[in-house]
């Protein structure tokens, strides 16, 4: 999606390095609440990673000693975007304890960016053209591929999870609109505190299932300060770059999650799954691609309807 300010190349370059870090950080972080999943259960990995991910912040960003730092501009929609992220790692976690592996489900979470090209028509009000309605298409083409009748993904998990992307994707736009207004510290701040009350609420329909092991704890506190890390670095990369800048970046867990998933799990993704993705991913950066010609031909229009520009040349 075109952005109406185009970034400086220094902030741009420094956007990206903060979302390339903040994925390589998720895959990793990940990695720890799938390992320690079995033990604790989804709730009390919620809890935790609020709890944990919040002192992080503070202490990351000196929020404890100037609380201004985190305080919300957009209140209504930093709730609201807490809530439904919430309800993601919802949806991922239940996801990875029923067995899905990581690779699999970044496979599923690849047809965010693409989700997000059609919100944003009603949420946005951008225009799509038709070739951007027909990559959307083939890309979803490629997530029927992946979870087909008798295929590895074809287990209703998946669909739960599908549901979650979609919601994701929501989340993604609603981030772009409160960088506007709001602190990248504040931003994640509320988002980990979120998942604290969030957990407790789940607790009925996922019960704690034990103690932690002592890998447990250590997966759990790479859990909550790598979460936290990693979206305070994606809300410092969207408040200093595009969006279409970005995005290609969000298919780069997909080959870490697949690398992670097989050195630990020994998961190796099925033909569908791998085809599938790729139909997905390649869908997606068309898309982009799109995007960025619509940008550049939409600021080379403005400069050229600029009074005193038009005939120069």
């Amino acid at each position: 999606m075109p952005e109406p300010v185009t970034a400086r190349p220094d902030d741009a370059l420094r956007g990206i390095g903060c979302v390339a870090a903040g994925f390589a950080i998720v895959t990793v972080s990940d990695a720890a609440v799938k390992w320690v999943l079995p033990e604790i259960g989804v709730a009390v990995a919620m809890i935790l990673r609020g709890i944990i991910g919040t002192i992080a912040i503070l202490l990351l960003t000196g929020a404890w000693r100037a609380p201004g730092r985190v305080r919300p501009v957009n209140r209504s929609l930093m709730l609201w975007r807490c809530l439904l992220h919430c309800v993601v790692t919802v949806t991922f976690y239940f996801a990875w304890v029923r067995g899905m592996p990581l690779g699999d489900s970044y496979a599923v979470a690849a047809m965010a960016p693409l989700a997000m090209t059609l919100l944003a028509i009603p949420l946005l009000g951008e225009a799509v053209g038709w070739r951007r309605w027909l990559s959307t298409f083939a890309g979803f083409l490629g997530v029927l591929v992946m979870v087909r009748p008798g295929g590895d993904l074809w287990r209703w998990e998946a669909g739960v999870l599908l549901a979650g992307v979609g919601l994701m994707a929501l989340t993604r736009l609603w981030m772009r609109v409160l960088a506007r207004t709001d602190r990248p510290a504040g931003v994640t701040f509320w988002l980990m505190v979120a998942h604290v009350p969030v957990g407790i609420a789940v607790l009925p329909l996922f019960p704690p299932l034990g103690w932690p092991s002592a890998g447990g704890v250590v997966a759990i506190l790479i859990l909550g300060f790598g979460n936290a890390c990693a979206h305070f670095l994606f809300a410092r990369g969207f408040a200093l770059a595009p969006v279409g800048l970005l995005a290609p970046f969000e298919y780069s867990t997909l080959v870490m999650g697949t690398v992670v998933g097989l050195l630990v799990w020994g998961d190796v993704p099925a033909t569908t799954t791998v085809l599938g993705a790729s139909v997905v991913v390649a869908a997606g950066l068309y898309n982009l691609y799109r995007e960025r010609v619509r940008a550049r031909l939409a600021r080379a229009a403005e400069i050229a309807a600029r009074p005193g520009l038009a005939g120069v040349g």
